[in-house]
This record gives structure tokens, C-alpha cells and sequence, in this order.
């Protein structure tokens, strides 16, 4: 239907060429490209048209491509997420937009026993991403601020992206697009607009590959394995660990939960040693415990001190700022952990 009456428009770029960009505007200059690129990719969900989504990554785009490919949707989660299976079922490359990530529980049933099955039971590709804000730390209460990766890690078929920077953010969106199986794509929106986290982006087209970690320092005392929000929290840590103990951390980001980078992590645990796992996810049950498991299989010999994680607590995320800022890791809790094992 959309490409019977939309032509594929020449390319533009969002934002100045040489102009930093926020996580947020990443987001939105790789999800306009492949709009450009390809005439079959349309985005589906609530307010994403003529508001331009709640925290507005599709602003402009229903101006730009019309309402046949950005579509406003009912409040039905399991609905729009169906529809969207079906036109990947016909060809065609939907991008559903969860208002809030929390609500993708909703459509849960969808993803899970249709979605991630459908190319094994012989319906073919699947090539769609469901995208959503994700994360705490804005105080968005429970319903507003859950990590859920992890409700989806044990589902084969799916791929579950996480990215913490706005070089990965549009890569990995791009390659999450291209896909030809059905991605979870998840957005902390405590990175959405961070000044600090502003960069300059290549002005040709590029991709960030799916399933391949990134070392965003290099270390030799000890491995901290982490995604998202905790990557800059990580960062913060391992600053501080080398200007006051002089310890050497390096920092690895997942980008990519599955498939997850097992080949990677055990490479920097041989050099290290030590391993920290963070994450914001709850701790019962998050990646932290599959991460330390493949390790124990793969590089058990190499260790020099127990593994460690620092986490999210096993609560509902709270409402209070205190409560939150008590719940959530802190680079305070990270440096404390790192200190533990380098004295092991």
C-alpha cells in the first residue's frame, strides 16, 4: 500500500552535517534514513503520528511520509504489535512504537508465541522492531520505568538490542530495521537528551552489527560488563577507581543482549581476572547470572576472584527521588564492588 502511493524521496539528513546530536535525535535520523531508503518500512503506534510520539523520536515524520507509513494506533498493544506481525508476514519492514516500553507486557502473548516462533513454523522472515523508552532514574513510578529485557532473553527468535550511546543508538537502529528477524529495541530514556552525551555523527550511511560488544575503555585489573544507562555510570567508576586506587578497569557494553557477545566477554575476563557484571535490571533472574554462568563454563580458570554483580534491587521501581536514587545502581556502588575484587 505505501509504496504504491509514497515515492522513495531523495536522502536528508535530520541534522547539520557536523552538528552534535542527542541519544533521542540518533534515534530519530536512523529510523528517517531507512524511511528514505526503503519505501517498505512504515512506524506504527500510539501518537506517533500527528504528536510525533510522547517523548517526539517520530516528530515530523507523518508530515514527511504521510499517514499511509506513520500510522496512529488505538491504545491496544497486543492489536497494533499483531498487525504489524502480519505486514512483516507480507513483505513489508514495521517499526512499532511502545509509548512506554512497560506496556510491551501487554503484547507479551504476541511476541512470544507468535512472533518469535513464526519463522521456525515455516511462515518465513520476519523482519520488524518493536522500540520503545525504557529505564529509571526520571521518576516514572513503576508503571513507567521498568527494564523488562530480560521477560523476552529466554525467548528464542527474538533479538534484544540496548544501546548506551547516539553512535550505537542509530547504527544499531539501522541494523535493527534491516533485520530479517523481529528485534526488541530498547531506549533508556535517561540518555534520551543528556547534553553530555551529544556526538557528531558520520555523515554517510552506516550500520552498527548486531550481537558485537564494544569496549568503551581498555583495562587490565578488572572487567565490568554492563549495557545501557550502567555503561556511564561504569565509566564514572572506572575514572575514579584509576585517579584514586590506580586500578585499570575496562568497561564493556553488550549493545546487543541477544545475541549476546559470549566470545568478547570471556576475551576480557582472560586478560583481567576479575569480572563486575551492572545492570539496572532487577537482580533475581537479570543477565547478570546467565553472564556469570558462561563464564564459569568458558573461563573459570582464568578467574583470580569471585565473580560480582551490582544491580537493580528486587522491588517495583519507585516513585521518590530518594527511593529511586537508593534502588537504582550508583557509581558509588560500582566503585565499592571494584575495590572488593581488586583487593581479592
Amino acid at each position: 500500500m505505501a509504496t504504491a502511493t509514497i515515492p522513495k524521496p531523495e536522502h536528508v539528513r535530520l541534522s547539520d552535517e557536523g552538528k552534535p546530536v542527542t541519544f533521542l535525535e540518533a534515534i530519530r535520523e536512523g529510523i528517517w534514513e531507512e524511511m528514505e531508503r526503503d519505501p517498505s518500512t512504515f512506524i506504527l503506534g500510539e501518537d506517533v503520528g500527528a504528536y510525533g510520539g510522547a517523548f517526539k523520536v517520530t516528530e515530523g515524520m507523518q508530515e514527511r511520509f504521510g499517514e499511509l507509513r506513520v500510522i496512529d494506533t488505538p491504545i491496544s498493544e497486543i492489536g497494533f504489535t499483531g498487525a504489524a506481525a502480519g505486514a512483516a508476514h507480507m513483505g513489508m519492514r514495521p517499526i512499532v512504537e511502545m509509548q512506554f516500553i512497560d506496556f510491551i507486557s501487554c503484547a507479551y502473548d504476541m511476541i512470544t508465541n507468535y512472533i518469535a516462533t513464526s519463522r521456525y513454523r515455516g511462515s518465513g522472515p520476519v523482519p520488524m522492531v518493536i522500540r520503545g523508552p525504557s529505564g529509571g532514574g526520571v521518576r516514572g513510578g513503576p508503571f513507567h520505568s521498568q527494564n523488562p529485557e530480560i521477560a523476552f532473553f529466554h525467548t528464542p527468535g527474538l533479538k534484544i538490542v540496548y544501546p548506551a550511546t547516539a553512535y550505537d543508538a542509530k547504527g544499531l537502529i539501522k541494523a535493527a530495521i534491516r533485520d530479517d528477524d523481529p528485534v526488541l529495541f530498547f531506549e533508556h530514556k535517561w540518555l534520551y537528551r543528556r547534553p553530555q552525551l551529544r556526538e557528531v555523527l558520520p555523515a554517510e550511511d552506516y550500520i552498527v552489527p548486531l550481537g558485537e560488544a564494544r569496549i568503551h575503555r581498555e583495562g587490565t585489573d578488572l572487567t565490568i560488563v554492563t549495557y545501557a544507562a550502567m555503561v556511564h555510570k561504569s565509566l564514572e567508576a572506572a575514572a575514579q577507581l584509576e585517579e584514586e586506587d590506580g586500578l585499570s578497569v575496562e568497561v564493556l557494553d553488550l549493545r546487543t543482549l541477544l545475541p549476546l557477545d559470549e566470545d568478547a566477554i570471556v576475551r576480557s575476563v582472560k586478560k583481567t581476572n576479575r569480572l563486575l557484571i551492572v545492570h539496572e535490571d532487577t537482580r533475581t533472574g537479570g543477565i547478570a547470572g546467565e553472564i556469570a554462568m558462561r563464564v564459569s563454563e568458558k573461563a573459570f580458570e582464568w578467574l583470580d576472584a569471585p565473580i560480582l554483580r551490582v544491580t537493580a534491587l528486587d522491588a517495583p521501581v519507585p516513585y521518590s527521588p530518594p527511593l529511586e536514587d537508593y534502588f537504582l545502581p550508583q557509581t558509588e556502588d560500582v566503585v565499592k564492588a571494584a575495590r572488593y575484587l581488586a583487593a581479592y
